[in-house]
């Protein structure tokens, strides 16, 4: 198995979370193709992606409400939020579903770009903005409302609080707020409010990630094609089922059953336990 394979296996058993982090990456590298000046060293995103203040460009462009939290002004920028990211996802998952993390993601992502939009326009400013930033501010803050006293290992630090770590995100951005950047601190800070917002809500028995789910769902029944059931004469067939098909059946049991004793060692151990057979197996059954 190559690279290739493995990511590509990591990418369809990893979860959500994962997947948030490919696309993040994938959307960088497309940047990095189609919009990077190489002469002054910077990106230059089209008003169709990064969100813009302006209200002659964002009221025809309502998507870019939700694509600019996929590309990223450098590579830091983009290493610095996966790493955010990874860390509150992993914390976020343990305590709730998938749906709920991608849904708390995208509405995270479009309530902050609202929020920068109006404080723009209403401030006289205008400015286009791209980064994940807001989404996982709504993430962190939003696992941190459930669980503050949570004890979290830091590397070099030691055992502290989950609530300590955010806190300390925020008054960096709190301190920042003047000095550059101003766009991008307002959507982190609206990230973080509603991440608190939609916790607090999920808590009162109000799940808002049912929005996002349900649209989803709605777009991918309106574009997944319906069996076609052409009318057939159907004979019945009284005879015995012979050895030949139950040694068929047996033979599938036995697939299956490897493949769940390998997906239950990934969940235990993680993908990176997996022997080079292991997963060339998983890869090739899952084709």
């Amino acid at each position: 198995m190559n690279i290739l394979d493995d990511l590509k296996l990591q990418y369809r058993l990893g979860g959500i979370a994962l997947r948030v982090i490919y696309w993040n990456i994938g959307c960088f590298l497309i940047s990095l193709v189609f919009f990077y000046n190489f002469s002054n060293a910077q990106f230059a995103f089209p008003n169709w992606l990064a969100l813009s203040s302006d209200p002659a460009v964002f009221m025809f462009k309502p998507w870019t409400f939700l694509t600019y939290a996929f590309f990223h002004y450098g590579f830091l920028h983009l290493l610095f939020n996966m790493m955010v990211l990874n860390f509150a996802s992993n914390l976020f998952l343990t305590f709730f579903t998938q749906k709920q993390y991608l849904g708390l993601y995208i509405l995270g992502a479009i309530f902050s770009g609202i929020v920068f939009a109006l404080s723009f326009y209403f401030l006289n400013i205008s400015a286009p903005i791209v980064g994940a930033s807001a989404a996982i501010m709504a993430i962190l803050v939003g696992v941190t409302t459930y669980q503050p006293l949570m004890n979290v290992r830091l590397l070099l630090i030691g055992n502290v609080k989950l609530w300590h770590i955010t806190a300390v995100i925020l008054v960096l951005d709190l301190m920042q707020f003047r000095l550059d950047n101003t766009g991008g601190h307002i959507s982190h800070l609206a990230g973080a409010f509603f991440g608190f917002l939609f916790m607090k809500l999920l808590q009162n028995g109000t799940d808002l990630s049912k929005i996002v789910s349900r649209t989803l769902d709605f777009f991918a029944n309106l574009f997944r094609k319906s069996p076609s059931t052409p009318f057939t004469k159907v004979h019945k067939n009284y005879k015995k089922p012979t050895e030949k098909v139950t040694s068929r059946i047996v033979t599938k049991d036995k697939t299956q059953q490897q493949i769940d004793e390998i997906l239950d060692k990934i969940s235990q151990s993680g993908y990176d336990c997996l022997t080079k057979e292991e997963k060339e197996f998983l890869f090739k059954a899952g084709k």
